[in-house]
């Protein structure tokens, strides 16, 4: 039986459907996932404990493993995994992206970097220290994004107007680098931030597969609600995408040489980009697949065969060496919709679901928020309330379902209570 190793967080969204794409594929799973490894296997799935501020050392589990169980395959769920994944494959002579790429791919400064040099379009942009973000305000102009260099899902960027709003969207950001979750990570590039040029244009995303260098473009995703801050939180995607053949071809086009400049050779890439009279800007090409429950939104079918595969089977596959070509998606559009979380507080329930499962074109609707847990929006935030999907004949009809379910659902999202205890008695 063959065996791919997947590496990710433990309460990754993905890892049930790549679990039962396993089953019907008859692939065995071996999962690399971040957790103490003074305690025994707690979720009794056989993991091999990680740490990914720790590469060394998750690297020598790793391989210490497939001593035992061979490994045929990686696959990487994040962006951090996808670093220790790059780094397994070359050290177990299997096809993957090479360690540089997937560390350019996952700082924005190295990738800016990489993309200017190759001629492909980039705003003005420069890094600032969180120590001194001030040094920030001589060399910006306006309208400006300040990003972190490694957080993903447009968590911690913000735009800025003039200099007071730069200001304040600076010490926003250093103060979400200082928390302690981030700073759990260990991670250099959180001390430093980038600042650039805004960006007009419609923005788009881009699942594809990279097969030995040879980029094959799965879906290209509209996002049909305005992206112009001052955060950045993405909720609709949309395929096949309305901008017409000739944007579509060329925002492949970007997309490709944009994989290549950072390096980036085999395995599921997800990449944003924004398209405007000028051309494309690309945001960035992630070396890994698509995020959070969104693979759910995709379908393919191989040649002429009548049965439809998930992401995450096509993802298997071709860990285990088949070609990314002979996959088409789906001839329906399809969406996904990330709920938003409008407001900071306690998360309490949420009633619609079945009104919303109703609405003609909803394929599926998962609510991930648990009760009693703390909402945070962007930028601050890292997560949604749920997910929608819908399919329909058209990309307008799978949107108009997703705006529809969405609209029938009320959440209940009580203010956050803070309690201070006093120095004294």
């Amino acid at each position: 039986m063959s065996r791919v190793l997947i590496l990710s967080a433990t309460t990754g969204y993905q890892l049930r459907a790549f679990g039962e794409a396993a089953e019907q594929l008859g692939v065995d799973l071996v999962y690399g996932t971040d957790r103490c490894h003074m305690i025994e296997d707690p979720w009794r799935d056989g993991a091999v404990p990680i740490r990914f501020e720790d590469e060394e050392a998750s690297l020598a589990a790793i391989v210490g493993r497939a001593r035992a169980q061979p490994i045929d395959g990686v696959l990487a769920l994040g962006d951090r995994p996808a670093m220790i994944a790059a780094r397994v494959a070359e050290r177990l002579g299997l096809p993957g992206h090479p360690p540089h790429a997937a560390a350019a791919a996952h700082n924005k400064l190295m990738a800016r970097d990489r993309f200017r040099a190759a001629g492909l379009l980039t705003p003005w942009f420069f890094s600032v220290p969180m120590v001194e973000p001030s040094l920030a305000l001589a060399d910006a102009r306006y309208p400006c994004v300040v990003k972190p260099l490694a957080l993903s899902a447009s968590r911690g960027v913000i735009r800025a107007d003039n200099e007071q709003e730069l200001v304040a969207a600076l010490f926003r950001l250093r103060a979400l680098l200082q928390s302690p979750d981030v700073r759990r990570e260990k991670h250099a590039a959180h001390e430093r931030a980038i600042v650039e040029g805004f960006i007009e244009g419609a923005e788009f995303a881009v699942e594809g597969l990279l097969d030995r260098g040879t980029l094959h473009a799965l879906a290209v995703f509209d996002k049909p609600d305005p992206l112009d801050g001052p955060f950045f939180e993405e909720t609709i995607y949309v395929t096949p995408s309305r901008a017409g053949a000739a944007i579509e071809s060329a925002i492949v086009e970007a997309v490709r040489r944009a994989a290549a400049a950072l390096g980036l050779w085999h395995g599921p890439i997800h990449a944003e980009c924004r398209a405007n009279g000028r051309g494309v800007y690309i945001l960035e090409v992630a070396a890994r697949p698509i995020g959070g429950l969104c693979a759910r939104a995709l379908r393919f079918r191989r040649d002429a065969a009548p049965s439809l595969l998930s992401l995450e089977e096509i993802l298997l596959r071709h860990a285990l060496g088949e070609p990314g070509r002979q996959w088409s998606r789906e001839q329906d559009a399809a969406g996904v919709m990330m709920i938003p979380i409008p407001r900071r507080g306690v998360f309490r329930g949420v009633e619609g679901i079945d009104s919303a499962r109703r609405v003609p074109g909803i394929d599926d609707l998962r609510i991930t928020a648990k009760p009693d847990q703390l909402l945070l929006p962007l930028p601050e935030g890292a997560s949604y309330l749920g997910f929608i999907f819908s399919r329909g004949p058209t990309a307008a009809s799978a949107e108009r379902a997703l705006r529809e379910a969405h609209a029938a659902l009320t959440f209940t999202i009580d203010p956050e209570v803070r309690v201070l205890q006093s120095r004294h008695g």
